[in-house]
């Protein structure tokens, strides 16, 4: 039975694992990039909790990094299948030699630009004369690996679209268990401090690329490269450019809001606050992850099914996910509120930093239980083919609520107001979502009666045809 057929035929829940595992592990590999960064680094001895500040206030320019890699990777890689399916396989490999050269292109322009302008940039997201030091140490590093980092990163999605998921994870998880590795020996064997974990991080990425590079030069790929071009085709830019842009201005939004929210941090609770919403998001991202991968699983499933008018199936799809999302988080929720020491203290055990991350993610992270509804109803939406609809609807929790909570609260509650914003915008963006979401689970009811009476329509015309 071909691939297509068993997402309309076998049972939901079958499937939810059997597409969802594989990817919940790749977001989980994924995130422990950044997670084992930030333990390793509020960890060193003396300096961790201004070190693990500097690491915050990094963080908008490292998502911007990825916000590159993504209009690379998930644009070549959208185009590469859609040639493919076509059967245009010199199309589908001047893609990847377009990707190849694209990287190289913009990952010098970000190393050439972010280092000039590295202070300017560092002192407006949020960095004072204390954390400037660490945050512009790490940073200039990870500039210098911007091209590596965008080869792994696209080549990874490329490398998906190729049709080998499983080498595309087998990188992804041979980086990851060295980037672990080396942060523990440059760190603490080597006393390079954060200096040590930003080498890490783009020795990792960089052996990530190679790998990549290799599985292409090597002839193992499904598309045969003998000689990479350098050359760049308009045509094929442009339409790598028109698939990659919203999820490249999603990650600039997410960008923009984390330099909001430094600053709100610095401004009333000082330094030590961003330490603790960086200790405080990666905690969260240990959550959330899976919730990410479940929902890469289940967009095949919801997406066939809706289409081939299988409604009921498409809405099972979503209520078992998002009945498994609720589960996880609301299992994270009591571990945070009744075990917030223990978490917080995997990152650092400054006493203050430690104060005000346990005040700080009791607060913003009170919501959590309700998220999983918002997260897996937005990609419900987006995999029934409603892309503008769940483009807003994503941009809802993350920022167009986010943001003026987080300057406007702060001026009536201070730091609490900053810890606020987060579960304000998650119940504000819930509460519209499940409108959204009841409304569009009830209209199947007319969907299915009229699919009931055309199928009756059609074997009343067919007796009548036989009857003759």
């Amino acid at each position: 039975m071909r691939d297509n057929e068993v997402l309309g035929t076998e049972p939901i829940s079958k499937l939810l694992l059997k597409y969802s595992v594989p990817a919940i592990i790749g977001m989980m590999v994924n995130g422990l990039y950044n997670i084992v960064d930030r333990i390793f680094i509020g960890n060193i001895p003396n300096v961790g909790s201004l070190a693990i500040t500097g690491l915050g206030i990094t963080m908008p320019i490292m998502t911007i990094i990825l916000a590159f890699g993504m209009l690379i990777g998930i644009g070549t890689a959208t185009n590469m299948s859609i040639r493919l399916g076509q059967g245009k396989v010199e199309e589908a490999k001047d893609l990847v030699q377009n990707a190849i050269t694209l990287a190289l292109l913009i990952g010098a322009i970000i190393t050439f630009l972010g280092i000039i302008f590295s202070d300017k940039i560092l002192m407006s997201f949020g960095a004072s004369e204390s954390t400037l030091p660490y945050a512009k140490t790490y940073i200039n590093i990870i500039l210098i690996g911007s091209i590596p980092n965008l080869f792994a990163f696209s080549l990874n999605h490329i490398i998906r679209a190729d049709g080998s998921p499983k080498i595309s994870a087998s990188i992804m998880v041979a980086g990851c268990l060295l980037n672990i590795v080396l942060d523990w020996i440059f760190i603490f064997k080597f006393n390079l401090g954060i200096k040590g974990a930003a080498i890490a991080t783009i020795t990792s990425q960089s052996v990530t690329a190679i790998l990549g590079i290799y599985y292409y030069i090597s002839g193992k790929s499904n598309l045969k490269i003998k000689n990479i071009k350098l050359k760049l085709n308009k045509h094929l830019i442009k339409i790598i450019f028109a698939i990659g842009v919203s999820p490249f201005f999603m990650q600039i939004a997410a960008s923009m809001v984390q330099v909001v929210c430094n600053n709100s941090l610095r401004k009333y609770g000082g330094d030590l606050a961003i330490g603790a919403m960086t200790t405080v998001g990666s905690i969260s991202m240990i959550f959330l992850m899976p919730i990410f991968g479940m929902n890469q699983g289940s967009q095949p499933i919801i997406g066939f099914n809706y289409g081939a008018k299988q409604f009921n199936r498409a809405k099972n799809a979503y209520i078992l996910s998002c009945s498994a999302a609720t589960l996880l988080l609301l299992i994270g929720t009591i571990v945070v509120q009744v075990f917030p020491h223990i978490m917080i203290g995997l990152f650092n055990k400054d006493p203050k930093l430690m104060e005000i991350s346990t005040k700080g993610i009791r607060v913003y992270l009170l919501m959590m239980p309700i998220v999983g509804i918002s997260i897996t109803g937005t990609n419900y939406i987006q995999s029934i083919g409603k892309a503008k609809v769940a483009m807003i609807l994503s941009l809802l929790r993350q920022v167009i609520i986010l943001v003026p909570a987080l300057i406007i609260l702060p001026r009536f509650f201070g730091l609490n107001g900053v810890w606020m914003a987060q579960p304000v915008a998650d119940f504000v963006s819930t509460s519209i979502i499940s409108v959204i979401i009841i409304k569009e689970l009830r209209s199947y009811k007319v969907k299915n009666e009229k699919l009931n009476e055309d199928l009756k329509m059609k074997i009343e015309i067919a007796i009548e045809e036989d009857s003759k």
